[in-house]
């Protein structure tokens, strides 16, 4: 990345920065290269993390490996079905020594939020979320407080199908940059999960860099070169997943954006200071499959996500590559 010369780090620090912190996560989860290569973009792309998976597969130790790996504050919200909004973002309450109502701040205030099975809580308290994730500030009894910054946050949830979960809605999933799924580990790596001895993987990542040059890395990220006909390509997916007749609701231009910023992280991550086509093609997936909505009709045959991702794909067969 020898255009980033403009950066506080130099091209040698940043990748060796990126490489300690790819190091760190792949020790809390085995076996899983492209799912921590999709969580570091993530990051560095400034954006939100929703990982959806069945239980038990590494959800929760990858969230919290992510946001141990930066000298930060961070809190884990367990969502739950009675769980009220202000649980989440603090309650106003009444000080009888000074007279006066005084804010209590909730968990949101932190520079990392692990909100684990996130869909296990009402719409409600879901909708608590959506100003800070998009805003970066909450409004409480008409006042409205900043969060710090860089702030994060990294959901997990269940498949819909389980018992008690309530679908987020697309208002919210338009606040996840990306939606990943880790699946189940290859034959290998599961026999070093199971031969593992420390209870947690995640407890094991010990902090890489501070919330600081997590920043300047981010505002770095910024500085890699995306051509003109990258950008008409990223815009011809966009307008197919529009016009497609197996999709009732495509891309908003808030994705689109999206995937721009994504692409960049994701190039910055593989060593590089511009994108390619190829930087696009990976990230069209997570970063657009939990934005689109697929025909009833389509969604009966199979999963809505598993159906989304499939014509994903078929809409990149169909958009020509620039050369």
């Amino acid at each position: 990345m020898a255009k980033m010369g403009d950066s506080v780090y130099s091209p040698a620090v940043f990748l060796t920065k990126l490489s300690e912190i790819e190091s760190m996560l792949g020790g809390a989860i085995r076996g899983k290269a492209e799912v921590l290569r999709l969580s570091l973009a993530c990051l560095l792309a400034r954006g939100h993390l929703l990982i959806e998976d069945v239980p038990g597969v590494g959800k929760t130790t990858l969230a919290q490996a992510l946001a141990r790996s930066v000298r930060s504050s961070f809190h884990r919200l367990q969502f739950t079905s009675d769980m009220l909004p202000s649980d989440v973002l603090g309650v106003t309450i009444y000080n009888a020594h000074t007279q006066e109502f005084e804010f209590k701040p909730g968990p949101i205030f932190t520079h990392f939020l692990l909100a684990d099975e996130i869909n296990r809580a009402t719409p409600k308290t879901q909708s608590a979320l959506l100003e800070a994730m998009n805003e970066l500030q909450v409004t409480i009894d008409g006042h409205s407080y900043p969060l710090s910054q860089p702030f994060m946050v990294i959901a997990t949830q269940n498949p819909v199908e389980h018992h008690g979960t309530y679908p987020l809605p697309e208002s919210q999933l338009d606040r996840f940059l990306m939606r990943i799924r880790i699946g189940y580990p290859d034959h290998a790596a599961e026999r070093e999960i199971v031969r593992q001895a420390a209870p947690s993987a995640a407890e094991s990542v010990r902090p890489v860099i501070s919330g600081e040059e997590l920043t300047h890395l981010q505002e770095a990220v910024s500085q890699v070169v995306v051509d003109d006909a990258l950008v008409e390509y990223m815009l011809a997916i966009v307008e197919r997943t529009r016009t497609h007749e197996s999709l009732a609701m495509g891309v908003s231009p808030r994705g689109a954006q999206a995937l721009f910023r994504a692409s960049q992280a994701l190039a910055a991550v593989e060593g590089r200071d511009y994108v390619t086509p190829d930087d696009v093609k990976r990230m069209v997936v997570p970063v657009f499959a939990h934005r689109v909505v697929v025909n009833t009709r389509v969604a009966v045959v199979q999963r809505s996500a598993e159906a989304a991702e499939k014509i994903l794909g078929e809409i990149l067969t169909l958009v020509d590559v620039p050369l």
